[in-house]
C-alpha cells in the first residue's frame, strides 16, 4: 500500500491526537468502538485486518448512522406536519374561498367569472394587481376584506408552523439520503457474511457488527414506512390545491404558500398602519374644526341691554 504525502502527515496527527498504542488502535476497530474517532477522518495502515477498507467504511457508517437517521426523520415529519396543518386549517380554506369570490367579482360578464378554483401561483398575483388609483392591490383589498369581514381568520399562518421549516426541505436530497441508509445497510449486511470465514481475531468484531446491523435494519424499516409516508402527504398537498405534483411539486407549493403568508401579512400591516394614519388625520381635523368653533365663538360681541327711560 502507498500513501501519500499529506495523507501520512494527516494519519500522524491524529494517531498522536488518540494517543493509543497502535495493537490497541487495532483491536478497537475490530471491536466497532467508535469512541476513540472523532469525526469521518480516519486513516490507518493495518494490513494485519482482514479487508481493513471495508471494516473502516462500516465503522465509519455506523458512527453516522444514528444521525442520519435523526435528521432524515426530522425532515419527513416536518413533510407529514405541513401537509396535515394546510389541508386541516379552517382559517386557510376560508381565505381561500375570499379569493376565488374577488376573483369572480373582477371577472364578472367574462367567460372567468364563474370559476370554481384557481391555480395555486395565482395567489403570487395578487400584490401585481392594482386599483386604478395605483395605491392600493388586490393583496390589500383581500385583506381589508376579511378585516371587515372575517377577522378570525386573519392569523391563518398560525395554523402552519411548519410551513417555514418545509420550505428548506428538498425532496430530492431526502432520497439520496434515504437511498445511502439502505445502501449502507447492505454493505454491512455483505460484510457481516463475509466475516463469518475471517480468523478468531476478527470473532468481536463479527458479534457487535451483527448486534448493530439487527438493530439499524429494525430503524432502517421503521424509516421506509416514514418515507413513504411523507411521499404521499408531500403529493397530497398538491392535490388538495387542485395542482398535479409532478407540474407542482412539494417544493413548489410550499415556496408558494409561504411567499403568500409574508406577503398577506406585509400587506395587512401596511393596511393598519394607512387606517392609523387616517384617524389621526381624522382627529386632526376635528380639533382643527373645535379649535375654530372655539374662536369664533370668543369673537363674537356680546348683547347690550336697552338702557331704561
Amino acid at each position: 500500500m502507498q500513501i501519500d504525502l499529506q495523507r501520512s502527515k494527516n494519519c500522524e496527527i491524529m494517531l498522536r491526537n488518540i494517543k493509543m498504542p497502535l495493537p490497541d488502535l487495532m483491536g478497537s476497530v475490530l471491536a466497532l468502538d467508535d469512541s476513540i474517532v472523532d469525526g469521518d477522518q480516519f486513516f490507518l495502515e493495518m494490513m494485519k485486518v482482514p479487508r481493513v477498507e471495508s471494516k473502516l467504511r462500516i465503522l465509519s457508517f455506523k458512527i453516522r448512522f444514528q444521525t442520519q437517521v435523526t435528521d432524515l426523520k426530522n425532515s419527513l415529519n416536518i413533510i407529514n406536519s405541513v401537509a396535515d396543518e394546510v389541508r386541516s386549517s379552517v382559517k386557510l380554506k376560508r381565505v381561500m374561498q375570499t379569493i376565488l369570490s374577488l376573483g369572480n367579482a373582477l371577472n364578472q360578464g367574462t367567460a372567468r367569472g364563474a370559476a370554481v378554483g384557481f391555480r395555486l401561483d395565482s395567489l403570487l398575483k395578487l400584490s401585481d394587481i392594482r386599483a386604478r388609483n395605483n395605491r392600493m392591490t388586490l393583496m390589500h383589498y383581500l385583506c381589508k376584506v376579511l378585516s371587515d369581514k372575517l377577522p378570525e381568520v386573519l392569523d391563518f399562518d398560525r395554523d402552519l408552523t411548519h410551513l417555514e421549516p418545509a420550505s428548506k426541505i428538498q425532496l430530492k436530497e431526502l432520497a439520496e439520503e434515504m437511498q445511502a441508509i439502505t445502501k449502507g445497510l447492505e454493505k454491512v449486511e455483505q460484510e457481516l457474511t463475509t466475516s463469518e470465514k475471517d480468523h478468531p481475531e476478527t470473532e468481536i468484531f463479527y458479534r457487535k457488527l451483527k448486534e448493530f446491523l439487527a438493530e439499524a435494519q429494525a430503524e432502517g424499516r421503521s424509516l421506509a414506512l416514514l418515507y413513504s409516508t411523507a411521499g404521499k402527504s408531500a403529493d397530497s398537498l398538491a392535490h388538495y390545491f387542485g395542482e398535479d405534483p409532478v407540474r407542482c411539486p412539494f417544493e413548489q407549493v410550499v415556496s408558494t404558500l409561504l411567499n403568500f403568508v409574508r406577503t398577506f401579512e406585509r400587506a395587512h400591516t401596511e393596511n393598519m398602519k394607512q387606517t392609523e394614519q387616517e384617524k389621526k388625520r381624522a382627529q386632526a381635523e376635528a380639533e382643527r374644526e373645535k379649535l375654530k368653533l372655539t374662536a369664533h365663538k370668543k369673537g363674537e360681541s356680546p348683547e347690550r341691554g336697552i338702557p331704561d327711560r
